[in-house]
């Protein structure tokens, strides 16, 4: 087709939609919320698989010791910890540090530990390894080393609870897979109505197109490209909406354990550009499924 031609497709499309301006308003308003939805799902989704890898390349490990042990005891436990390999001790929280720790997280419920005679926290060793898939490490293995060592009483590692937290994960992406599919539904429910809508109110002038000689593609591209429209618009918003969001209220950065540090990431370029075109997509189909039940394909 000649470029203008398709100019006369595009003038068309933005002429009904500014005539009908309420209408699609509201379309793209409600498409607008479905992709917002949509694209918060994606964004939660990109965050924690992108921090489930981070903590799969760094252990963190939490060496509680008995107590009472002696200075013999913790020198063996720091050369063992530093022959673990890409071992970093981050830091040795004594029990007084342990117990400031928790009074502090435990804010106005403090008073609670009043009526403990002694402390029960133990002296812990917080320890991070670093590239572990480098080095092969089996942080069960490790587990079981230390715990082994003279003065150490029990030994807890990231991954333990990653791996608790593995089949939650799998119910969300399916969760998430199911939620998008149904606000894909409702999208192209939308845009099928609102152009049948469009069709409806211009019934008159198709009918006089076709008599004068003009094709069914002819008359179904402006209805094409409204929806294609719709589809792009609602995508865009979508999109600015999240990332304002993102902007206002984001931490950034999450500390777990105060260990690793997972940094929180808008979503990536690969990202948008997927929920833009299914935008896209979205808006033609939705309008080739309206179109359908006019005219013969």
């Amino acid at each position: 087709m000649k470029l203008r031609v398709w100019a006369y497709f595009f003038r068309q499309a933005c002429v009904s939609m500014l005539n009908n301006r309420l209408v699609h308003s509201v379309s793209i308003g409600t498409i607008t919320i479905s992709m917002l939805f949509f694209g918060a799902f994606s964004l939660f989704f990109v965050n924690v698989n992108h921090w489930m890898i981070e903590w799969g390349q760094s252990l963190s490990l939490s060496v509680y010791l008995e107590d009472g042990i002696d200075a013999d005891a913790r020198t063996e436990i720091e050369a063992t910890l530093r022959h673990l390999p890409g071992a970093k001790i981050k830091a040795f929280v004594s029990k007084e540090k342990a117990k400031e720790e928790l009074i502090d997280a435990l804010g106005d419920q403090a008073g609670l530990l009043d009526a403990l005679s002694k402390n029960p926290l133990p002296a812990s060793y917080e320890v991070i390894l670093k590239d572990v898939k480098r080095h092969t490490v089996d942080p069960r293995k490790i587990k079981d080393i230390l715990e082994e060592t003279r003065g150490v009483n029990e030994v807890q590692y990231s991954e333990q609870w990653l791996e608790r937290f593995d089949g939650l994960f799998n119910i969300l992406k399916i969760t998430g897979i199911v939620t998008g599919s149904v606000l894909c539904i409702a999208v192209l429910f939308i845009i099928t109505n609102t152009i049948k809508l469009m069709i409806y109110s211009r019934q008159d002038e198709i009918e006089i197109s076709k008599i004068v000689g003009a094709t069914d593609w002819f008359v179904k591209m402006p209805f094409l490209i409204e929806g294609a429209i719709q589809g792009l618009i609602s995508g865009l918003l979508a999109l600015l909406i999240l990332f304002i969001i993102y902007a206002l209220f984001s931490m950034r950065t999450i500390h777990v354990f105060g260990l690793t540090v997972m940094e929180v990431m808008f979503l990536p370029k690969n990202y948008i550009i997927f929920l833009l075109l299914l935008s896209l997509c979205l808006g033609l189909l939705g309008s080739f499924i309206a179109i359908g039940r006019f005219f013969k394909l």
